[in-house]
């Protein structure tokens, strides 16, 4: 029966969601960086009373600019409180995180999640356009870190039980757990967005439903979030982000209920970005003989002003799969456990002559374990 219960939660839930510097420091730019973010139906519904599940997860997230656009942005002087246009041209960045999720069911209906994500990101960039090098074309400045990021506590209560359907709304807590600090290999303090962390609180609320078309065979789910997080102490605010996914999961074979496909369509929108700061740009060859040249003052008032080049809209497919190791292989260790796969193929990108997220891949272990007796 929880073996059952288990499975079903894996394929009910595979959705994504929507409604989800200092002194003479050299200014780093806008750069953007984001996370392939898939959904899990144990993450998202409530344990039965006493079941803890566990989930590990992998995903490997790599950015890159589309075809014709630039990729030169604005750059961001934190510490400064500057914003500079034009004088950042944005390589490659690559995010992977190894995400330890823990979901607990207090009650049938009232769960509680922590979710406690481990990144490695890498970044390229060209600064200083306009104004290092011989002929103001800047200069290659890498940057790489890895820790934990920023972690979630979310409340959930199923708000709907039924043997077919289900709907869960959740609450949650983002916790600037993530470092904020880190420097480039130009010793250059690296800009908000392309930290492990945001550096402040930010708010998430979601809701999770599904229902089963076939019981045991076939069900649709969606999944929505929303997320606001606060401006942080280098008065960098990150745009609220809008999550939707809709998709079904089916067993295809009735003699191999531990093997489930699924396909999902995932919609992500992101607000721009806002920085308080004052506003500059970089020296063109029309400004000569100030070219290369220092930056050029359009407003020295330290303003909330919206970053250029931030924000984007999202739309991909994404086809997975899942295995119930509890039903190849009878043993304790594989009880109640589960692996998975995803690939995350984009449909359509608009990111603002930015870095675009490419196609990504999620890999997955789930377990299960009933630590209490369950409960009403």
């Amino acid at each position: 029966m929880a073996r059952k219960r288990f499975l079903l939660g894996f394929l009910v839930g595979l959705a994504i969601v929507f409604f989800s510097w200092s002194g003479d420091q050299i200014a780093r730019a806008a750069c953007g960086s984001v996370t392939c973010f898939v959904v899990v139906g144990s993450q998202q519904q409530v344990p039965l009373a006493g079941l803890l599940t566990f989930n590990t997860m992998y995903n490997y997230t790599p950015m890159r600019l589309l075809e014709g656009t630039t990729g030169v942005i604005p750059a961001i002087d934190q510490a400064g409180r500057r914003l500079i246009l034009d004088h950042h041209q944005e390589i490659r960045t690559i995010t992977q995180t190894v995400t330890f999720d823990l979901n607990y069911g207090i009650t049938d209906r009232l769960g509680i999640q922590v979710t406690i994500p481990y990144l490695w990101r890498t970044h390229r960039h060209i600064d200083g356009l306009g104004e290092d090098g011989p002929n103001g074309e800047g200069e290659q400045v890498n940057f790489g870190d890895n820790g934990i990021g920023d972690m979630i506590v979310t409340a959930k209560y199923n708000v709907l039980p039924t043997l077919r359907s289900m709907v869960v709304a959740g609450f949650g807590v983002q916790v600037p757990t993530g470092r904020t600090s880190a420097l480039d290999s130009a010793g250059g303090l690296m800009e908000s967005p392309t930290q492990l962390g945001r550096g402040n609180v930010g708010l998430i609320g979601s809701i999770y439903q599904t229902y089963e078309l076939i019981p045991h065979r076939l069900n649709q789910f969606f999944y929505g979030s929303y997320r606001h997080t606060f401006r942080n102490n280098d008065g960098y605010q990150f745009g609220d982000e809008y999550n939707l996914n809709l998709g079904a999961n089916g067993v295809p074979l009735q003699s191999a209920p531990w093997l489930v496909l699924s396909g999902q369509f995932h919609w992500r929108y992101l607000v721009h970005d806002n920085i308080s700061a004052s506003l500059e740009r970089s020296a063109t060859p029309a400004d000569a003989p100030n070219f290369p040249g220092d930056t050029i003052s359009i407003d020295p008032n330290i303003m909330n002003r919206r970053v250029p080049n931030t924000g984007s809209t999202y739309l991909a497919f994404s086809p997975g799969a899942q295995v119930g190791l509890d039903g190849l292989i009878d043993s304790p260790l594989t009880k109640m456990t589960s692996v998975y796969f995803h690939a995350q193929i984009p449909i359509m990108r608009d990111s603002n002559n930015n870095l675009a997220q490419g196609t990504s891949y999620i890999f997955g272990l789930t377990r299960s374990f009933q630590l209490t007796g369950t409960g009403s």
